[in-house]
């Protein structure tokens, strides 16, 4: 830029010169000399430290232009520079200065207007330089302003970006938890149960181990699949959802049932995974804590609403992870709830346990059939 704005003001104040010209005029301009071009030459070289000295660059083109004017050359481009300067300090913080360098400008035009000049301007002279002086300022400010809001526009977003993302791996330390709580826990009880069955009732043993098996499966390629939504292009999906229930109840065991009241339909897939989570959930803290109880599944689909209840009937024995201690279970799956804007009670029910939860439908969602 400092290249263009030298050449620049160096050609058109050759080109404006010839029309200012006239020995027969007593306001006549002075032909451009040696010390004229090099006055023409400070301004622009003071320019590429406008970045790292603004406030010098800006004084260096101020006083170039001023003394141009005094020795009374053609005016012109010249004023170029000085306009670079003052949009750049402003632009770089330094606004004070700039408003300063103006107001010197102002005045030196005021008093060489009416004092040095063979014929003095008049007040609409002294008021037309105020003016482009203020539109110069007010452009610079505007300019400043609307950068600045770039700026704070582009540190919200990026703000915004890093929460999101953060939910994200909040989302996904949760998605962890409950694939490992559940399949491990599963996975310890039948391992009890292979154990305690081994030598007196072997083929029942067996069933248990199968059970282990396909769990443990299951629960690497849960794991495999939350993993992958971590990794940068995975696609963002559900890992779970309640096409997969059947399954998870068929693992659970023979004491696990389902009943489905209502029209099942298409879910929004927060609503979805977090119904497949809770009840995943519930039945981990059946096999935690009430080993040998049974447990009825129940979905109610509301023309609003989704109605997730799991009720269990009781320990039957001592839990195979009594000495666990308490875990974050049941706080987790109230936190799905609320996210969703729904909610979740866990409290003993007659002789068991109950676990009830109410996640809203958004009207989109809803079946308009």
């Amino acid at each position: 830029m400092p290249i263009a704005v030298g050449v620049t003001q160096l050609w058109g104040s050759m080109g404006a010169q010839n029309g200012q010209i006239d020995p027969y005029s007593p306001d006549t301009r002075v032909p451009l000399d040696v010390y004229g071009f090099a006055l023409l030459s400070a301004g622009p070289p003071a320019l590429l430290a406008r970045r790292s000295h603004p406030v010098l660059a800006l004084w260096v083109t101020t006083t170039a232009t001023c003394a141009y004017v005094l020795a009374g050359y053609a005016y012109g481009p010249v004023f170029v520079s000085p306009v670079v300067a003052i949009v750049n300090a402003v632009l770089t913080g330094h606004r004070r200065a700039a408003w300063v360098a103006s107001g010197v400008t102002f005045l030196f035009f005021a008093v060489y207007a009416t004092w040095l000049i063979p014929i003095p301007a008049g007040w609409f002279h002294h008021v037309a330089v105020g003016a482009i002086i203020l539109v110069v300022l007010t452009a610079s400010e505007v300019l400043r302003v609307r950068r600045d809001q770039a700026v704070e526009r582009e540190r919200v977003a990026e703000e915004e970006a890093r929460r999101q993302a953060s939910e994200e791996r909040l989302t996904m330390a949760q998605e962890l938890h409950d694939v490992l709580g559940h399949s491990i826990s599963l996975i310890h009880v039948q391992a009890s149960t292979a154990l305690h069955l081994t030598d007196e009732h072997p083929e029942q043993a067996r069933t248990a181990l199968v059970t282990i098996k396909q769990a443990s499966k299951d629960v690497l390629t849960e794991m495999r699949s939350v993993l992958g939504v971590l990794r940068d292009g995975a696609p963002r999906a559900p890992t779970a959802g309640l096409d997969q229930l059947d399954e998870l109840i068929q693992r659970a065991g023979p004491g696990v049932t389902k009943r489905v009241a209502g029209v099942p339909r298409d879910l929004p897939p927060g609503v979805d995974r977090a119904a497949y989570r809770i009840v995943q959930e519930s039945l981990t803290n059946v096999h935690k804590h009430a080993p040998g109880a049974r447990a009825a599944v129940t979905l109610e689909y509301g023309a609003k609403e989704l109605r997730v209840r799991v009720d269990d009937t009781g320990p039957a024995g001592p839990g195979a992870l009594t000495g666990e201690g308490g875990g974050d279970g049941i706080p987790g799956m109230r936190e799905r709830a609320a996210a969703l804007g729904g909610a979740l009670t866990a409290r003993p029910h007659q002789a068991g346990f109950r676990v009830d939860a109410r996640l809203p439908i958004p009207p989109a969602a809803e079946d308009t059939g």
